[in-house]
C-alpha cells in the first residue's frame, strides 16, 4: 500500500483535528490558507499551536463583488486604498456577526483570547488577499531541521472551523513529500506578499466591538440587563408602522399586526417563522415586513415562484433585495459570499428540514450571522427534527436565545427519546406524540413563529375583515365516492396491477447491476427512485386508463432511447 497520501473525512477516528494534534507536535511553522477562518473554532487547537514558532493565516473569500471589480478596473492607489478598507470593513463586520452567534462557553473564550494574545506577540499573523477570490483550503507545516521530514502539506475541503475540522463530512489529503511542500509554500509565499494585514483591525473588533470586552462596568452591565429585560416594551410604544400598499391591496390589521409580531421576533431571537395557514397571504406580510429592514435581503424560493416574488416585492415598494432560486445554493455563495446579505427570506422552508443535505448546509452558510424569515405553511412535516434543523438557521443549539429553553439540542433530543419509547403501532404513540407536539409548541415556537389560522382570523379580527369585505371561502367536508368495474375491466385492472408488480424498473436503478460494489446507502437511493417510478405508474392506472397509456408510451420511448444510448457505448446512470 502506498503511505505517501493519507485521507481525512472527519469520520470516526479519522478527523482533520485528531491529524493536527499528531503533526503539530513537531512543526515549527503553519501556514494556513483558507477561504473562510473562525476564530471560535480556534479553542479546538490552541494548546496545540502553542509551542509553534510562528503561525500565518490568509483569507481567500471575505471581498464583496463590487470591491473587487473597483480593484479590477483601476490601477491608481487611491482606489485601490478605498477598496482595502472596505473590505477590511467587510471582514471586520463578519467578526462582529460571528461574535454574536458564537456559543459562550468558557472553552471558546479561551481559544479566542489566546487567538489574540498570539497575534499581539507577533507569533501569529492574519492576512486577506485583496485581488480575487481564493477557493484553496491549503495547511503547510514545516518541521525542524533534525526531523525526519521536513514538512507536510493538507489541502482539501476543510475550512479552518469546527465543523471543517471535526463538525462536517469533509475530503482532505495529506501530502509528505519535500518537494510538495516545497511548492505549496513558494505559491503561499507569493499570495502572502500580496496581502493586507489585518491583525490590528482584528485585535480592536474583538476588544472594543464585542462582548469580550474588558472594560464593561457593573454599572453599564445592569443598564443592558434593563433593556434587554424591557425591550419588548420600550419597543412596542413606538408609533405605528407606516406601511405602503399598492393600489386596490386591502388594508388588513391582521396583515399589519403580523408584520408588528415578526419585527419584535426577528429583533429578539434572529430569525421568525411566518407561518399563517395558506391563503392568508404569507407573501404580501413578508413584503410589508421588508419595507421596515434596514440592509440587503435575499429572498431564496422555488425556481417557479421567482417572478411572482419578484413582482410581489416591485408591487410593495420593496428595494435593496434579490431573489434566487433554491436550487442555486451554491451560485449565491459564490456570487455574493455570505455578508452581502443582512436579511434572508426562505421561502417553503419546510424544504430544509433535512441538515444532512448538502444544500441545507449551503442555505446554512448563507444564513450564518444573518437575520432569517423562514416562510411556510407547514414547517413541522413528520418528525420533530424538521423543526429543529430549521430553528438552527437562526439560532446557536446549545446557547439559545428562548427562554427556558437554553439547550436546543438537549430539549429536542429529550423529546424524541420520549417519543422513540413507543413504536407506531402502539396505541398510545399518537397520543405521546400530541403531546410532545403541543410541549415544543408552547415552550420554543410560540417565541418564534407567527401562526393564525382562518378560524383564528374570523374571531379575532372579525370587525375589520367585516369593514374591508373580506370572506373566506366555505369549504364542504370531503364525501367519499365509491365507483366499480364491471366484470370484464375488472378482471383487466387486476392483471395489469400484477403486471406492473413483476417489472423490474431496471432503467431507474441501474447503478444496483454495477459490477463493483456501491454503498448500501447509494444502492437504496436507486432503489427508491424504481419504487417512486412504480407508484406513479399505479396512480397513473388508477387515475384513467387514457392516462396511464400516455405514461406507458413515453416509459417505451425512454426506454428504447436508454437501450440505444447504452448500445453506443455513452451510458450516463440516471
Amino acid at each position: 500500500m502506498n503511505n505517501d497520501l493519507t485521507f481525512f473525512t472527519n469520520d470516526e477516528n479519522d478527523s482533520l483535528l485528531e491529524r493536527f494534534k499528531t503533526t503539530l507536535k513537531d512543526a515549527k511553522t503553519l501556514d494556513i490558507l483558507v477561504g473562510y477562518f473562525r476564530s471560535s473554532g480556534f479553542h479546538l487547537l490552541h494548546d496545540d499551536l502553542e509551542d509553534i514558532d510562528k503561525i500565518r493565516i490568509l483569507i481567500g473569500l471575505n471581498a464583496d463583488n463590487e470591491t473587487v471589480k473597483l480593484v479590477k478596473k483601476t490601477k491608481e492607489q487611491m482606489a485601490l486604498e478605498m477598496s482595502h478598507k472596505k473590505k477590511k470593513n467587510n471582514i471586520t463586520n463578519k467578526i462582529i456577526k460571528e461574535m454574536n452567534v458564537v456559543e459562550d462557553n468558557y472553552q471558546k473564550e479561551k481559544g479566542i483570547r489566546k487567538f489574540i494574545e498570539l497575534l499581539e506577540k507577533n507569533k501569529l499573523e492574519l492576512r486577506f488577499y485583496p485581488k480575487a477570490d481564493i477557493h484553496a483550503k491549503v495547511y503547510i507545516q514545516l518541521f525542524g531541521d533534525n526531523d525526519r521530514d521536513f514538512g507536510r502539506v493538507i489541502t482539501g475541503s476543510s475550512n479552518f472551523s469546527y465543523s471543517g475540522l471535526l463538525g462536517n463530512r469533509e475530503f482532505n489529503v495529506e501530502l509528505k513529500n519535500k518537494y510538495d511542500t516545497q511548492f505549496a509554500l513558494e505559491k503561499f509565499e507569493e499570495l502572502w506578499k500580496e496581502g493586507i494585514d489585518l491583525s490590528e483591525e482584528y485585535i480592536d473588533t474583538i476588544k472594543k466591538k464585542t462582548w469580550l470586552k474588558d472594560d464593561i462596568s457593573p454599572y453599564n452591565l445592569y443598564l443592558k440587563f434593563l433593556y434587554e429585560y424591557f425591550k419588548e416594551e420600550l419597543e412596542n410604544d413606538k408609533e405605528d408602522l407606516d406601511l405602503y400598499l399598492p393600489d386596490n391591496f386591502m388594508k388588513l390589521k391582521y396583515q399589519e399586526e403580523a408584520v408588528e409580531s415578526a419585527l419584535g421576533i426577528l429583533e429578539k431571537y434572529n430569525g421568525v417563522f411566518l407561518s399563517d395557514v395558506v391563503g392568508l397571504g404569507k407573501t404580501f406580510i413578508s413584503a410589508l415586513l421588508s419595507q421596515e429592514l434596514k440592509g440587503r435581503i435575499l429572498i431564496v424560493c422555488p425556481p417557479a415562484l421567482i417572478e411572482y416574488w419578484e413582482d410581489t416585492f416591485g408591487e410593495f415598494g420593496v428595494r435593496n433585495y434579490r431573489v434566487e432560486s433554491l436550487g442555486m445554493l451554491d451560485h449565491i455563495s459564490q456570487r455574493y459570499g455570505n455578508d452581502y446579505f443582512d436579511y434572508i427570506f426562505v421561502d417553503e422552508a419546510h424544504r430544509f428540514r433535512n441538515e444532512k443535505t448538502q444544500r441545507y448546509e449551503q442555505l446554512f452558510e448563507i444564513c450564518y450571522g444573518n437575520k432569517v424569515i423562514l416562510v411556510s405553511a407547514t414547517p413541522l412535516n413528520n418528525y420533530i427534527g424538521d423543526i429543529y434543523s430549521q430553528l438552527k438557521l437562526f439560532q446557536v443549539p446549545r446557547n439559545s436565545d428562548i427562554p427556558g429553553v437554553k439547550n436546543l439540542d438537549k430539549f429536542f433530543a429529550s423529546c424524541k427519546g420520549e417519543l422513540n419509547q413507543y413504536k407506531v403501532s402502539d396505541p398510545n404513540y399518537n397520543a405521546v406524540k400530541k403531546k410532545i407536539y403541543k410541549k415544543v409548541r408552547d415552550k420554543v415556537l410560540r417565541h418564534v413563529m407567527v401562526r393564525r389560522t382562518r378560524t383564528e382570523i374570523e374571531n379575532y379580527y372579525e370587525d375589520d375583515i367585516k369593514k374591508q369585505g373580506l370572506s373566506f371561502p366555505n369549504i364542504s367536508d370531503p364525501k367519499r365516492i365509491i365507483y366499480q368495474f364491471d366484470v370484464n375491466t375488472n378482471e383487466v385492472f387486476e392483471k395489469t396491477i400484477m403486471k406492473l408488480k413483476k417489472l423490474e424498473y431496471a432503467r431507474y436503478q441501474s447503478i444496483v447491476y454495477l459490477k463493483n460494489p456501491v454503498s448500501d446507502f447509494e444502492k437504496q437511493s436507486y432503489i427508491n427512485i424504481g419504487g417512486f417510478m412504480k407508484t406513479l405508474v399505479v396512480k397513473r392506472l388508477e387515475s384513467s386508463f387514457y392516462a396511464f397509456n400516455k405514461t406507458i408510451g413515453r416509459f417505451i420511448d425512454s426506454y428504447e432511447k436508454f437501450i440505444d444510448m447504452y448500445e453506443s457505448g455513452a451510458y450516463i446512470a440516471p
